[in-house]
């Protein structure tokens, strides 16, 4: 079969690997792709916004399955567009989509289903905001209701902040129409855990668990990012927890969006608070998270191809997913500077020099002439599997000291968390 990946980071690098490994699979392309994904498949300079243009291709190459990467291409619709033009797509509709296209959907969903998640307050207005806020106690989480590529979250500690923060995302429209409503929400305390499942409208399967480092700097510190590393499996997520979690989120949410007439079939992706209380929804996401792809797929037996078609043909139920034993750790390499400006351009070197069993997947790179430089904020995910979180750890770290450019900046400390339990 012909398959097309839409999407050009490290996700879509750990789809294109893993889907490359079928046998099913007879030619990949990918659309637009990054230096990384041209070793597995053949790119072409098509923006994931560029639905006329993805349906277009995908007939010219008489695709049999396009699998869509980032949420920007199906809160736009070209799932829908692609069916409607008769080709089978892997990712949940326009309308399903919506659930992470929307903060404020998403709340309000949990709210009516009673499915567990932070108090919360939806507004258009400054004024009825700063109220909502002053009956709050803090921290305050002010969020932007629409996509903004990972940045339209702001943790205000003082009241101060939290008007500041209302005026960035409504007055300033730091994050453009992605804030032309807010949401404003509690602090929950605890700790993070990413839960990604398939869904096929019905079916909720749950992968292994992941948790990733939305932090830029060692420690904890510093401003939020799309995500500098991450490492599956994640202590925080015990047999008991993650049972609570497919029962009272997972299981509830696949069934509201039917009820509201909005099947989703895909990718479910729960950033979950494990909380005193239990686990509770801080978001969702409709398609596979950045970079925990990276560590859950080189953990799955399974041909991705027939997990898909299972998804897709409402078959879910009838399939054995199964995972193997080893831990996996994938270190984000990124651009001096990131999240903020970076310069790109500078030549990458050491990627032939990584330890046999290191998986480099490219999120911001590409070609000039022969040479693969940066292009992008987060620039490589380096991964690898191990008996144990300390081993993949360990030989993760060996591949990034291998590997460099101009300005690159890691954090030091991934999976802390699971070491300090």
């Amino acid at each position: 079969m012909n398959v097309l990946i839409v999407g050009s980071g490290g996700r879509e690098h750990a789809l294109a690997w893993k889907i490359a490994q079928s046998p099913k699979v007879e030619n990949l392309y990918c659309v637009p792709g990054n230096a990384g994904i041209s070793r597995l498949a053949r790119c072409f300079p098509i923006k994931v916004e560029d639905i006329p243009g993805i349906v277009a291709f995908a007939r010219e190459k008489s695709i049999d399955l396009v699998v869509v990467g980032p949420e920007l291409p199906l809160t736009l619709g070209l799932v829908d567009a692609l069916e409607a033009a008769g080709i089978r797509s892997f990712g949940p509709s326009q309308k399903a989509a919506e659930i992470e296209g929307s903060k404020a959907f998403a709340k309000d969903l949990m709210h009516k289903y009673g499915i567990p998640t932070a108090r919360y307050g939806v507004f258009t207005d400054v004024e009825t905001a700063r109220n909502f806020a002053r009956e709050m106690k803090g921290p305050w989480v002010v969020k932007a209701d629409g996509l903004a590529a990972g940045k339209g979250v702001l943790i205000c500690t003082s009241m101060e902040e939290t008007f500041a923060a209302i005026d960035q995302v409504l007055v300033g429209k730091n994050f453009g129409s992605a804030g032309d409503r807010l949401v404003i929400e509690e602090f929950l305390e605890g700790e993070e855990l990413s839960l990604m499942a398939f869904c096929d409208g019905e079916t909720v399967v749950p992968m292994v668990s992941a948790q990733d480092h939305k932090r830029v700097f060692t420690g904890d510190q510093g401003p939020n990012t799309g995500g500098m590393g991450a490492y599956s499996p994640a202590p925080v997520a015990t047999p008991r927890l993650l049972e609570e979690a497919q029962k009272t989120i997972l299981e509830p949410t696949v069934k509201a969006m039917a009820q509201e007439g909005r099947p989703f079939k895909g990718v479910l992706y729960a950033g979950l608070m494990i909380t005193e209380e239990g686990p509770k929804v801080l978001e969702f996401n409709a398609r596979f998270g950045d970079p925990e792809t990276q560590v859950v797929l080189p953990r799955l037996e399974n041909d991705l191809i027939e997990v898909m078609d299972a998804v897709i043909a409402g078959r879910l139920a009838e399939i054995e997913i199964k995972w193997k034993p080893e831990a996996c750790v994938s270190v984000v390499m990124a651009s001096g500077g990131y999240p903020g400006d970076y310069e790109q351009g500078y030549p990458i070197t050491g990627l032939d020099q990584v330890p046999e069993g290191v998986m480099v997947f490219h999120s911001g790179t590409a070609f000039d002439g022969e040479r693969i430089v940066t292009k992008g904020g987060r620039v490589l995910a380096v991964t690898a599997l191990g008996a144990d979180l300390r081993q993949a750890v360990d030989k993760a770290y060996e591949g990034v000291k291998a590997i460099n450019f101009t300005k690159a900046h890691y954090r030091t400390d991934i999976a802390h968390r699971a070491f300090s339990r």
